[in-house]
């Protein structure tokens, strides 16, 4: 009976893991439009429209471990899952990336390292995947995307907070944690460059 239920479980995409991930895609543009838009949106003032932006982040990207856990837990390990996890998460990361790029918080050196290993890693999974080999992430890339999140849900709380004493100590503390997410990034990408070369370079 269990296996019945189980197989009839993932004969269908929309298990609760993948609807978290859909959810999660859904509420992109709207942490966009409260953190984009400028103050008075909705009567909200500037402090409250960047406080709403970053519990939206935060809460967005505390769903990441959500739908993996469930889709674990569950045996749900779907194909779909597989595809669309990896996308949700970059977008939820390049939406903050822009926005605060847009504001002059970060540089568009470091964002465009971030976008260039993105790229390179996919590429090279695509590669790997048509030749039958699967390049999961290690613990360096989880290091790396934990990194990057917590510098870009820093700088969110930063431009809440304003410029208090606690902003000044949120904004220092998510620079130097946006450097190591940056210095990360470039090393997790040669290390999958180097795992996966006797593929990318086969004649």
């Amino acid at each position: 009976m269990a296996e019945t239920s189980s197989s009839k479980e993932l004969t269908s995409i929309w298990t609760p893991a993948n609807i978290v991930t859909c959810v999660r895609i859904v509420f992109i543009p709207v942490f966009m439009l409260f953190a984009g838009l400028p103050a008075g949106f909705l009567g909200l003032g500037a402090t409250a429209k960047a406080a709403v932006a970053f519990v939206l982040y935060v809460s967005l990207s505390l769903t990441d471990k959500v739908d993996g856990s469930l889709a674990r837990s569950r045996g749900e390990i779907t194909d779909f899952g597989k595809f669309l996890d990896p996308i949700a998460d970059k977008l939820l990361v390049f939406s903050a990336l822009l926005i605060l790029l847009d504001r002059g918080v970060v540089g568009v050196a470091p964002v465009f390292i971030i976008l260039t290993r993105e790229f390179l890693v996919s590429a090279m999974r695509m590669v790997a995947g048509a030749a039958g080999r699967v390049i999961a992430a290690d613990n360096l890339g989880k290091w790396k995307t934990a990194t990057t999140m917590v510098a870009l849900s820093g700088f969110l709380l930063w431009e809440a907070l304003g410029q208090t004493p606690a902003g000044v100590a949120v904004y220092w503390i998510s620079s130097v944690c946006f450097i190591a997410a940056v210095a990360l990034t470039v090393v997790s990408g040669v290390q999958y460059l180097v795992g996966a070369h006797d593929i990318v370079f086969k004649p």
